[in-house]
């Protein structure tokens, strides 16, 4: 990034802001998302996102800029990865309590470093290996207990289906941010934001012909302020790498389990069980070490440049 907009602690505060409002986000599909097929969750997510996306994308001059893709095909399937990581994700939500299906989420970066190496051909070394087998650890000691599949009621638990859904969405969410790494690579990130909303939008209105729930006008407020919500997050959330280097802000996602675990408490009264603060705290380690490593590589790769750049 440019050094005169180099000020990590607004880029920092932009990303907890992004969390807050992507918390907000998954409080009003709890609320008003029990019954509502995914599909038209994810419908309401991605259309009313595009309100302040736009408004951003406008106030930011790139709105026109935005409209323009090289690879529609890419964003097509960027799309498609999407909206099913989105809808098996809401799902999940709904069934599973709040700290829960936020740390089971966590798993979604360890994938990405998994289907990076193998998809990508990306080099990972024994250190990010044994991070990520060590997150996964942590992700079954979540997962294990509510997937009760020994038990009299198998997979028809709500808990079971809950879980696998949200692991489901982080394996999708996974394969979504390989493909935002292939778009980067000749896209704009206003681009990709813009394009992302727009098809997720006018795929996910295609599960009406499969049917959709009637809400009622408070449901229906609740979907489109978790649109709002979600939009507002990802603009803040795009806004706060202008600021500061992903490994500075990255750590920062950690913080969602417990201003989850906190509004679980009041508005659900969920508590996290043992197991659940366990294993997000193994995931939590496992990550930030992850991303330590990459800052630590990051940097090495930026000091050999140098080293071999002819000075004078």
């Amino acid at each position: 990034m440019p050094p005169d907009q180099s000020n990590p602690l607004r880029g920092i505060l932009m990303k907890v802001t992004s969390i807050v409002f992507f918390l907000s986000m998954a409080t009003c599909i709890k609320l008003g998302g029990v019954g509502v097929p995914p599909g038209q969750i994810t419908f309401y997510r991605s259309a009313f996102a595009l309100v302040p996306i736009v408004a951003y994308l406008a106030w930011q001059g790139t709105l026109r800029a935005g409209m323009h893709t090289n690879n529609p095909l890419g964003h097509l399937k960027r799309g498609m990865i999407g909206i099913c990581s989105m809808g098996a994700g809401f799902y999940g939500l709904v069934l599973l309590p709040l700290p829960d299906a936020i740390a089971i989420g966590y798993a979604m970066p360890l994938f990405a470093v998994l289907f990076a190496a193998v998809f990508l051909r990306e080099t990972v070394r024994l250190y990010r290996w044994t991070a990520v087998m060590v997150g996964l650890v942590g992700v079954m000691i979540i997962s294990w207990p509510k997937l009760t599949l020994f038990e009299e009621q198998g997979l028809q638990s709500t808990a079971a289906v809950g879980a696998i859904s949200v692991l489901i969405s982080a394996t999708l969410g996974a394969a979504a941010m390989l493909q935002v790494r292939q778009l980067v690579r000749e896209e704009k990130t206003p681009t990709i934001v813009l394009y992302f909303s727009l098809i997720a939008s006018l795929l996910s209105a295609l599960t009406w012909f499969f049917g959709w729930a009637v809400l009622s006008w408070e449901a229906l407020g609740l979907m489109a302020m978790a649109g709002f919500f979600g939009g507002i997050g990802q603009v803040l959330l795009t806004e706060s790498y202008r600021y500061a280097d992903v490994s500075t802000i990255a750590p920062f996602e950690y913080t969602s389990i417990i201003l989850g675990s906190a509004i679980a408490y009041v508005l659900f009264d969920e508590v996290p069980t043992l197991t659940t603060a366990a294993g997000a705290a193994i995931v939590v380690a496992a990550g930030i070490f992850i991303i330590y490593r990459e800052h630590r590589l990051g940097l090495e790769r930026r000091a050999a440049r140098k080293a071999s750049t002819p000075q004078g």
